[in-house]
C-alpha cells in the first residue's frame, strides 16, 4: 500500500480526549468542572460535556465545540449538585458529532449513570454485539458508550456499581482511564496496564476530591496533586468517604510516552515528571545524538519549545523565537477552500524574516507523523530567506499503528513507515534531518514501563486481528508483548454468572 498524505490533514497525533470528575458538597462543582476542562482543553477539540448528580438525578449538556462554546451561565446554573463529571473529546473510536460526544448517559433501574473515557477498547466490537443481542440499546457507535452499557448491565445483575466496574474491567482490552458518576457518587478506574494517565487530587480543607487527566486540571480548581491511581484500581468517593479497591491484577505498567513528548500540557506533572523539564531534556539529549553547526535554534510552537531550550542548551547555538504564533486558528465547522489548505501552516505560523534571514537553523519539532507540517515548515523559512534548515525532532520515528487512544492506527499514512530517512530529507528540502533515539528519550523519563509501541511495534496489549486488520503495511509484523487477559475471552453473561 502506497504512502497516503491526505493534503490538509492534521499533521499531529490526536489524543482521544480530557476527563475530570469531582465530588465537593457545597461548591460549584460544574462550574469547577467547566475551569478544568478549559485546562484540558488541548487534549480534545471536537466536542465537550458536563453531567452533575444533585443527590436525585443526573443532569447532562454536551455538544460539539470548544469549551466555551459549549457551555452558558445557564448550563452551569442548571448543573446542579455535589458531584460533577466533564470530558473533553477527539474521537478515534466511533461515531463523532453530538451522539459521540462525553460523558454518556445509562440508567441502572431507576438510577441514571455518566461515564467519560480517555483511551480505547480494543475489543469493543465484539462485546457491543453482545449487549445488542441481549437487548441492549446504542445511542451511538463509541467504545466509550459500549462501556458505559456494560457497567449498567452488571451493576443491575449485583445491585453495586463497584461490583458492576470490577466485573467490566474484566473484559475490557485496551487503553482506558475512565471516571463516572451516580447522582451522589464519583468512581475512578484505570486499566490494568496503566496506558493513559489519570491522577487524583484533593481540594483545600479537605472539602472535595477530584480525578484528572492531568494535574494541570486540578491546578485550575485550586486542588493539590496526592498521587496517580494505579492501574487497575477502582475508586469511590462520596460522603462515606474514598474507598480504593484492586479491581482486577495490575499488569506491566506501559504508560504511553507520547504523554511526556506531546499530548500532555508542559505545566503537568505525570508518574513524578514535569513534563517541561522532561522536554527540556530531550532537546539536550537530540543535541548530543545528532549535532549540527547552525547559527539559531528555533522550536516549533508550542510543543518544540522546551526541547529547542534544551538543544540550545547543550549546543551552545543561541536560541531564539523563529515564528510567530495565531493563537486564534483551531478546529472549525467551517471548511477551508483547497487553495487555504495549500496555505496549510501558514494560517497558524508566520517567520520572522528580520531574525532567521541568512541564518543556519536548526529547528526542532515534538514528532513527525505524516510529514506534511514539516514540509510546509521549511519551504516558508526557506521563503524567508533561511540559508540551511536542519531538521530534528525530538522523539523516534512514528513507524507503527496506535490503537490505545491516539488517531495513527493505520501505518501507510505514517512517512517514517513508507520512506527511509534520506527519502524524508529530500521530500521535505531540508538540509539534515534527524530523530532522537528511543533508547535517548527514555533516558529524559522516571522510571520504567512505557509503551513505545508507535516506535517499535511492541504492543503492551494484544491487538486482535480483527481490530487491527488492513492496519498494517506488509513485512511489517507487530509483536504483542502480552496475551489477552483470560477473563477478556468469557462471554457478558458468562461474566455475569461469574
Amino acid at each position: 500500500m502506497p504512502f497516503e498524505c491526505v493534503r490538509g490533514e492534521v499533521d499531529k497525533p490526536q489524543e482521544e480526549c480530557g476527563v475530570f470528575g469531582i465530588w465537593a458538597p457545597g461548591k460549584d462543582v460544574a462550574r469547577m468542572t467547566y475551569f478544568a476542562l478549559h485546562a484540558l482543553q488541548h487534549r480534545g477539540q471536537e466536542s465537550a460535556g458536563i453531567a452533575a448528580g444533585d443527590g436525585s438525578t443526573v443532569l447532562v449538556r454536551k455538544d460539539e465545540g470548544l469549551v466555551d462554546r459549549v457551555f452558558t451561565d445557564a448550563d452551569m446554573a442548571a448543573l446542579v449538585g455535589n458531584v460533577a463529571l466533564g470530558h473533553v473529546r477527539y474521537g478515534t473510536a466511533g461515531g463523532r458529532g453530538w451522539q459521540g460526544a462525553q460523558p454518556h448517559l445509562s440508567t441502572i433501574g431507576e438510577v441514571i449513570i455518566a461515564l467519560a473515557h480517555n483511551g480505547t477498547l480494543i475489543n469493543f466490537h465484539s462485546l457491543r454485539r453482545q449487549l445488542i443481542d441481549l437487548g441492549i440499546p446504542f445511542l451511538s457507535d463509541t467504545d466509550s458508550e459500549v462501556a458505559t452499557r456494560l457497567i449498567g448491565y452488571f451493576t443491575q445483575n449485583t445491585s453495586h456499581i463497584r461490583e458492576g466496574i470490577r466485573k467490566t474491567m474484566e473484559l475490557l482490552e485496551g487503553a482506558y482511564a475512565m471516571a463516572l458518576i451516580n447522582d451522589e457518587s464519583l468512581y475512578a478506574f484505570r486499566d490494568p496496564h496503566g496506558i493513559r494517565p489519570l491522577v487524583l487530587g484533593e481540594l483545600a480543607d479537605g472539602a472535595g476530591w477530584c480525578v484528572a487527566s492531568e494535574t494541570c486540571a486540578l491546578d485550575a480548581v485550586g486542588a493539590h496533586f496526592v498521587r496517580d491511581i494505579r492501574p487497575g484500581e477502582v475508586l469511590r468517593i462520596n460522603h462515606e468517604g474514598l474507598v480504593s479497591e484492586q479491581a482486577i491484577p495490575a499488569r506491566k505498567r506501559t504508560l504511553c510516552i507520547f504523554e511526556h513528548v506531546y499530548f500532555a500540557r508542559p505545566d503537568s506533572v505525570i508518574e513524578g515528571d514535569s513534563v517541561h523539564a522532561a522536554r527540556v531534556k530531550m532537546g539536550r539529549k537530540l543535541a548530543e545524538e545528532s549535532p549540527v553547526e547552525a547559527d539559531l535554534v528555533i522550536g516549533v510552537p508550542d510543543s518544540g519549545l522546551p526541547a529547542a531550550e534544551g538543544f540550545s542548551q547543550t549546543s551552545g547555538i543561541p536560541f531564539t523565537s523563529g515564528f510567530v504564533k495565531n493563537r486564534y486558528v483551531g478546529r472549525t465547522f467551517i471548511q477551508p477552500t483547497q487553495e487555504m489548505r495549500e496555505m496549510g501552516v501558514h494560517m497558524k505560523l508566520n517567520p520572522l524574516r528580520d531574525v532567521i534571514a541568512g541564518k543556519r537553523l536548526v529547528v526542532i519539532d515534538d514528532s513527525m507523523v505524516r510529514g506534511t507540517t514539516s514540509k510546509q515548515i521549511v519551504h516558508m523559512l526557506r521563503e524567508a530567506g533561511a540559508a540551511e534548515v536542519h531538521m530534528r525532532f525530538a522523539s523516534p520515528e512514528v513507524k507503527w499503528p496506535c490503537f490505545y487512544g491516539i488517531d495513527t492506527d493505520v501505518q501507510s499514512q505514517l512517512i517514517c513507515a513508507n520512506k527511509s530517512l534520506e527519502e524524508i530529507r529530500q521530500w521535505i528540502n531540508a538540509d539534515s534531518l534527524a530523530f532522537l533515539s528511543i533508547k535517548g528519550l527514555l533516558s529524559c523519563v522516571t522510571g520504567e514501563g512505557y509503551c513505545c509501541s508507535c516506535f517499535d511495534g511492541d504492543y503492551p496489549v494484544e491487538i486482535p486481528p480483527a481490530f487491527a486488520h488492513g492496519k498494517f503495511l506488509e513485512g511489517f509484523e507487530p509483536h504483542n508483548l502480552e496475551t489477552a487477559s483470560i477473563t477478556s475471552h468469557r462471554s457478558v453473561i458468562d461474566t455475569a454468572k461469574e
